[in-house]
């Protein structure tokens, strides 16, 4: 099957199937939005539920989930760099008024990668190549940067600007040391958080695949930047000779296109990934994207070009997966953020984010100690005064020498103290640990890419008829309950075991219409990895047929076992080892 018509033929199933299909349909649709049908969101569910099993439930020790709001005030996002950063370069044909995303526009017309080049290298080579515009053919103007913040207002003032969030990171970076403080202060901590994000892109395409709202799962796992292996030992261990594929930045700029193979140790220990914890959160992704059904062959971890990266990061890789119509698509970036974004936080609302290493046995230091006139400082701000020594007693005393010579006061939880009224002495102190700025890797997902993926890799023709092969536990519905006939009886015990098996927790349908072989098509293309039929020797001795969606075999099974074999299958087991432990 030719990759343009594979594409075609996933799109057209999921809109006529009820997987997804573009928003707003009645009124023309809007570019970059989709919406998920009862099988889309259905799939979507277990996606996550599995993405939550990898990242979350295999990692309990570690890793806990939050859920913070999609509107964050614009005071969030000037401190995380996004209001200055998050920006795509823009170009505006001067004809017709058309808007384009500058790159993209340059990677098609010239076949370059266009990512990270400049406003200016962009009309450059614009203006070089006589680049116009696809629409009119008129001129292009010049290009110029584009913030894809979704900007609004929070309650009734003009003045109180928010932002919709791009991304989870930044509540869980602003709920850090709440959810360090809850969890009794262990490292490394992972917080994890799945949720609607919005993106305000220049120009959408590739269907599913950029959106300007979606659903992104991610974590921030924070640890201590002295001493990166804590918590990793075990697994390391473990799983230290597994191997991730890798194209590295170095090979990228010599032209290489194929990734190369590292175990997890030597990634770690040849520091092909900057710190331990990337590497394996990337070994977890590259479980996670089998899972989904996607071969290892067909995904690698391709390191981003300093050009290319994010203001945040110190290194990022992008997993790449292999798809028919563009090739290798993004589905999760993982980035080392070091302390960029808790450092920024801090600086922009005053508040302590730090972590507390704990030392093996107590030490003698010299330490420089802020002493304030309490009296006056009683006296002049009242009640204010408990905050304000409270405040003053997570400043950095180097900081505050530094403020009082160059400013003559202090300023700290809003007032101000003259430079008479502080006092810095230096006293040799016992001290059982000191405080840090944690550093923060972080693995983030598209989940509505992954959804797509997962559909493309399922798709499959037998027979010139389609089967999508669905992991088993990934299907929206797991089972369907088909009568032989329209036979009353038939029909009476059809509908008594699918009312039993939903009461079980299955997700099952029923399906009466049409002959048994429309039916069996018809879940097939569904991807129901299970049928289950009521037949006339069901009347007489009580069993079902159990068919194989893949196989398109059967076997017998009674129907007091029913969900035993159904539970059996779906997790996994052949239908002949079923067959062979649950049939009379």
């Amino acid at each position: 099957m030719a990759a343009q018509d594979l594409y075609e033929k996933v799109v057209e199933l999921a809109v006529r199937r009820g997987f997804f299909w573009q928003s707003y349909e009645i009124y023309g649709g809007v570019a970059g939005f989709y919406d998920l049908g009862p099988l889309g969101a259905r799939l979507k569910q277990k996606i996550v539920g599995l993405w939550r099993e990898y990242f979350i439930k295999r990692h309990q020790d570690l890793v806990v989930e939050i859920e913070t709001p999609v509107i964050a005030p614009a005071r969030v996002f000037e401190a995380s760099g996004h209001v200055e950063h998050f920006t795509d370069p823009i170009v505006e044909c001067m004809k017709c008024g058309r808007k384009y995303r500058a790159d993209h526009l340059v990677e098609d017309k010239l076949g370059i990668n266009a990512e990270g080049l400049s406003p200016e290298e962009l009309t450059k080579l614009i203006r070089e190549h006589g680049v116009t515009c696809p629409a009119c053919g008129g001129p292009l103007g010049e290009v110029k940067l584009f913030n894809l913040l979704f900007k609004t207002t929070i309650g009734p003032y003009e003045g109180n600007i928010g932002y919709l969030r791009p991304e989870t990171a930044q509540g869980m970076f602003v709920d850090f040391k709440r959810v360090y403080t809850v969890m009794r202060r262990r490292m490394p901590l992972g917080i994890a958080q799945i949720g609607r994000v919005a993106r305000n892109e220049i120009s959408p395409r590739q269907g599913m695949m950029r959106l300007r709202e979606f659903t992104i799962a991610e974590i921030e796992f924070f640890f201590d930047p002295e001493n990166p292996m804590q918590g990793l030992e075990e697994r390391l261990a473990e799983r230290s000779r597994e191997k991730i594929a890798i194209l590295r930045a170095e090979d990228r700029r010599r032209g290489e296109e194929k990734p190369s193979q590292y175990s997890l140790e030597e990634a770690v220990r040849e520091k092909i990934v900057a710190t331990p914890w990337m590497a394996y959160w990337m070994l977890v992704a590259q479980d996670f994207i089998q899972a989904l059904g996607v071969p290892r062959q067909n995904t690698f971890f391709e390191e981003k070009l300093p050009e290319e990266k994010a203001h945040y990061s110190a290194q990022t890789f992008d997993q790449l997966v292999k798809v028919s119509r563009w090739g290798w698509v993004e589905v999760s970036g993982h980035s080392y953020r070091t302390d960029y974004d808790l450092s920024r936080h801090m600086k922009y609302s005053g508040q302590d984010l730090r972590a507390f290493r704990q030392y093996p046995e107590p030490r003698k230091v010299k330490k420089k100690i802020i002493l304030v006139d309490k009296a006056w400082l009683g006296r002049t701000y009242r009640s204010k005064a408990a905050e304000v020594l409270r405040e003053l007693s997570s400043i950095d005393p180097e900081t505050v020498v530094k403020m009082l010579q160059e400013k003559g006061v202090l300023r700290v939880a809003g007032v101000e103290i003259p430079k008479d009224k502080v006092t810095i002495v230096e006293k040799e102190v016992t001290v059982g640990g000191e405080y840090y700025i944690p550093h923060v890797v972080e693995p983030s997902f598209g989940v509505e890419r992954l959804l797509y993926v997962t559909l493309e890799y399922a798709y499959t023709v037998k027979e010139g008829r389609t089967v999508l092969r669905l992991p088993r536990r990934l299907a929206p519905i797991e089972v369907i309950v088909l009568p032989l006939t329209a036979d009353e009886k038939l029909v009476r015990r059809a509908r008594e075991i699918y009312m039993d098996l939903m009461k079980k927790g299955f997700d099952v349908s029923y399906d009466e219409a049409g002959s048994i072989g429309r039916r069996y098509a018809r879940a097939d293309e569904a991807g129901v990895p299970a049928a289950v039929t009521v037949d006339y020797q069901t009347l007489e001795d009580d069993t079902v047929t159990l068919r194989d969606r893949d196989t398109w075999r059967q076997v017998r099974v009674p129907c007091s076992r029913l969900a035993e074999a159904l539970r059996s299958f779906l997790n996994g087991a052949s239908l002949d080892d079923v067959g062979a432990k649950y049939s009379t």
